[in-house]
């Protein structure tokens, strides 16, 4: 019997998987609700704990989403070759300076991208940090199967995933579901 070893990009990704979902168990959003909007939301009780999730920040220096314990924190996945990305640009910035007084924080991560589109894409646009993830080594640590370029997830206070949206987002739709979690007393 012939033994192959697995590169170990592959192995990590592997392992990440199952450690998210749960060999064969149903994948969060599925266990959530969907609105009209395309929102996730999930109960206290229904909500899964976000990984250990750092990286290198695009204006240098790194961030650990363990430090946001206790805030929201909005998480926009993104790309400078992305043009819904350009698009939902102002309203993640509107929804940041609405909510940032809340114990609200946001923080983007820019994939599979290189550097310097990527600062010149954010300059002007955004207040609020990104993560420079070229490999989308740490979309993976959040969500294996269902992170897409955009999207934006919602985390509690607790650092557990609230929320939801597959695709570009609106300050109609992301404003009032940030403010929700934000409101939660144990949430």
């Amino acid at each position: 019997m012939t033994v192959r070893r697995l590169p170990a990009v592959v192995l990590t990704a592997v392992v990440t998987a199952g450690a998210l979902t749960g060999c064969g168990e149903q994948s969060w959003e599925k266990k959530c609700t969907t609105n009209a909007d395309n929102v996730i939301e999930c109960t206290p009780e229904q909500r899964p704990e976000a990984r250990e999730v750092t990286g290198e920040l695009l204006s240098g220096g790194t961030y650990d989403v363990t430090q946001d314990r206790g805030k929201v924190v909005v998480v926009n996945f993104w790309g400078s070759w992305c043009n819904p990305c350009r698009a939902e640009a102002d309203d993640l910035e509107g929804t940041y300076q609405a909510t940032k007084a809340k114990n609200v924080t946001f923080v983007g991560v820019n994939s599979r991208d290189d550097r310097d589109s990527a600062k010149a894409f954010e300059r002007g646009r955004v207040t609020y940090p990104s993560i420079f993830d070229p490999d989308g080594s740490v979309a993976l640590k959040f969500d294996v199967t269902q992170v897409s370029t955009p999207a934006t997830l919602v985390l509690d206070r607790q650092g557990r995933i609230a929320a939801g949206i597959r695709g570009a987002t609106t300050i109609g739709v992301l404003q009032p579901v940030v403010e929700r979690i934000a409101a939660e007393v144990n949430g």
